[in-house]
């Protein structure tokens, strides 16, 4: 008996203790500092924050490209912003706060459907994406409101999507597609390092108009893949001149609560709205049964997502939007989308000291800048000889927006 009271005892101790820890979390978790807001005017601010955004798809359910604008007749035509999307992240819900940021400053946005998960090869990816992309253009050409621009079309891939991005802005005219003012490349990867590798065939990118910018952004955290394939990109580009690229990182930062990670899934912004369920697809043309039918693709194993893969998706579909979302990734792309559909160069958005700047905690501290910086010409750095990441997703360790747990470095140094 005088042990069993003992062991109670010790048991409600456990418990007296573990009730006090959560309670100090707690208390400090109310009184840590919070990461900026949304900017309420300027770059990274919606200029429209209560009209309706239109979300449909035109083409066909089998080969269908997803339309957003405001529901408003513009006095001038849009500019066009192509959303490629990560390897897997097919529905439009992932990246649904960029999408609605976008609109409601009053671009048309396209996020055109390559890829069907488990039957496209990325070899195919490219080419599809083309086809969608000068489909729905014509598609929408005398539309009144969506109203296309195609003298002023951007390109904004993540992962995947920016090695796509990249491709179609090779030689656009060969594909009857408009030529791109911006490439913005969101955490780059998926690019095969050779011929037989898995992941996307990077085309010869000194085919990209010399008038064309290309940005890179990278986090800090599973960066390296990512850097080698930036690297490799502002490298191989060779005839766009150094004043029209620009390698971005964004940084991580723990100062307060909830932390800010510079993850490969960051740049996601799920959004109630944007499921893909939710908007009704153009049906397929009735096909004839006495039409000799194309072969079906023959099944492959890069057809299907990896573990890794799986695992990135998921990441982005349980992301947050965040400060990182705000400053570093929407902030950034307007400043350098008005640069670049004005007829700017990058060394100009380079020189403006508020590009990098990420605002403070409410306690006043600075959230850790970005870094931006103009590639020299003819450099190949280390990283850019590194050999590219294999498969759709950059291979490198994966981990979720959580809470940094690296050491924190002495403030004198931030």
């Amino acid at each position: 008996m005088r042990n069993y009271v003992l062991g109670m005892i010790a048991v409600a101790r456990g418990m007296l203790v573990g009730a006090v820890a959560l309670s100090a979390l707690a208390s400090m978790g109310a009184w840590a500092a919070t990461p900026p807001a949304q900017p309420k005017t300027g770059p990274g601010s919606q200029l429209d924050t209560t009209g309706e955004v239109v979300k449909r798809a035109v083409g066909r359910a089998s080969a269908a490209t997803y339309v957003y604008h405001l529901a408003t007749q513009p006095s001038e035509a849009r500019a066009v912003v192509v959303l490629l999307h990560a390897w897997g992240a097919v529905n439009p819900i992932v990246y649904g706060g960029w999408i609605d940021h976008l609109a409601r400053r009053g671009h048309l946005v396209l996020f055109p459907a390559f890829q069907a998960v488990g039957k496209t090869r990325p070899g195919d990816a490219t080419e599809q994406a083309a086809t969608l992309v000068r489909e729905a253009l014509a598609s929408l050409a005398s539309d009144p409101q969506a109203r296309p621009d195609r003298n002023r079309l951007i390109y904004l891939g993540h992962s995947a999507g920016a090695a796509i991005g990249l491709n179609l802005a090779t030689r656009p005219l060969s594909r009857e597609l408009p030529v791109p003012k911006l490439v913005y490349a969101v955490m780059p990867g998926g690019i095969a390092s050779d011929e037989k590798s898995r992941g996307i065939q990077l085309a010869d990118l000194s085919g990209i108009d010399p008038e064309t910018s290309i940005v890179t952004i990278v986090g800090d955290r599973e960066f390296q893949a990512a850097e080698r394939a930036s690297r490799r990109i502002l490298r191989d580009s060779s005839t766009i001149p150094v004043t029209r690229k620009l390698f971005m990182r964004s940084a991580s930062d723990d100062h307060g609560f909830p932390a800010l990670s510079a993850t490969l899934a960051s740049p996601a912004s799920p959004k109630e709205g944007y499921d893909l369920a939710a908007i009704k697809l153009p049906p397929d043309l009735p096909v004839d049964p006495r039409a000799r039918r194309a072969p079906a693709p023959k099944w492959a194993p890069d057809m299907v997502l990896t573990g890794e893969q799986t695992v990135l998706l998921g990441q982005v579909q349980r992301n947050v939007t965040d400060t990182l979302d705000y400053m570093a990734y929407w902030r950034t792309f307007d400043m350098v989308a008005a640069a670049a559909l004005s007829g700017g160069d990058m060394a100009a958005v380079r020189a403006d000291p508020s590009l990098v700047d990420m605002g403070r905690w409410s306690d006043g501290w600075p959230v850790r800048r970005l870094t931006a910086e103009t590639p020299k010409s003819g450099e190949a750095s280390t990283a850019a000889a590194a050999p590219a990441a294999r498969g759709p997703v950059a291979a490198a360790p994966i981990q979720s927006k959580q809470p940094v747990t690296r050491r924190r470095e002495s403030r004198q140094s931030r």
